[in-house]
């Protein structure tokens, strides 16, 4: 398969050339404190005196999650921040910010063409490294309602997210500050059992209202494209998506169907997962220090 790195500055180019029980740490009280605020804005909108809460006041009121980050998470950028593939993540990230100087851009849609091609663990370590910037507060979705492992990769157990807020059981967003991290995180929560139907109600799209307007970077980390519906969806709502291809698994015919599902004016670019050299003609190196040898695992998704 040709490479694809670089997928970014040729898109810009174009552009511009024409394991426990389920618990609610705090779930309740947070949501109290959000609806305290709603109702103080609506008092202080019916004497004249408009006061609207600032995004870190909101903020403020989602609970923290202690992390614990499991030895083949694979997110070289906590921890591993003098590799090459944290390096990789850090270029990136310069790459969307000046990729948004010139269109809008907060919502990242992160994306691969079938499993098992490392969006998941491309999209972690995109949002912690876009998460070093403190002025700017990141979230991190985990938005696979089938095959969630971004709430693995950080050790947060089984807790209420996604799935529960679009059911209707939870009036908080259900985010969580990973306070080590500077990075907040809506994770997938419990398996649904009609994911298409359940981002279909119609409850999706005034939550990312609320979430874009809260945070300055939103990382969305969706189903593979081509088996599944669920990402039309997520596409939709971004606004822009990056597609992760990794080498040797990803077959070009696949690629290419992957690329006519997306839609062109959104896609970002394409990046290369799993290359076994150090050439900047790839876009990522394999994961930490472990990818030297030739027979090293993979990071599976």
């Amino acid at each position: 398969m040709s490479h694809i790195f670089d997928a970014l500055q040729r898109s810009e180019a174009e552009r511009s050339g024409g394991e426990s029980s389920l618990t609610e740490p705090s779930t309740f009280s947070v949501a109290t404190e959000l609806l305290q605020i709603a109702e103080r804005k609506r008092r202080s909108a019916a004497t004249g005196n408009i006061a609207t809460p600032s995004s870190a006041e909101v903020l403020d009121q989602f609970p923290s999650l202690p992390v614990s980050i499991r030895p083949d998470s694979r997110l070289v950028s906590v921890g591993e921040e003098e590799s090459l593939g944290a390096e990789k993540f850090r270029f990136l990230a310069v790459r969307l910010r000046q990729l948004r100087q010139s269109r809008p851009l907060k919502k990242v849609l992160i994306t691969s063409t079938i499993p098992q091609e490392g969006k998941s663990t491309v999209a972690a370590n995109l949002a912690c490294t876009l998460a070093r910037r403190k002025q700017h507060k990141t979230l991190l979705i985990e938005g696979d309602l089938r095959r969630p492992t971004v709430a693995q990769k950080f050790g947060l157990g089984r807790v209420p997210g996604l799935s529960e807020r679009l059911r209707g059981e939870s009036q908080s967003p259900n985010v969580y500050r990973l306070e080590a991290l500077g990075l907040w995180v809506l994770p997938a929560g419990s398996a649904p059992e009609n994911p298409l139907e359940l981002m279909q109600s119609g409850h999706l799209s005034p939550l990312m209202e609320e979430l874009t307007a809260w945070f300055d970077w939103i990382i969305i980390d969706s189903p593979p494209v081509l088996p599944l519906a669920d990402t039309s969806i997520w596409a939709r709502l971004a606004d822009g998506v990056l597609l992760v291809t990794r080498k040797s698994i990803t077959e070009k015919q696949q690629l290419q169907r992957g690329l006519a599902a997306l839609e062109p004016g959104k896609l970002l670019g394409a990046l290369v997962n799993g290359s076994t050299d150090a050439a900047h003609s790839d876009y990522y190196q394999r994961y930490g220090p472990a990818a030297s040898s030739p027979e090293s695992p993979h990071s599976k998704k």
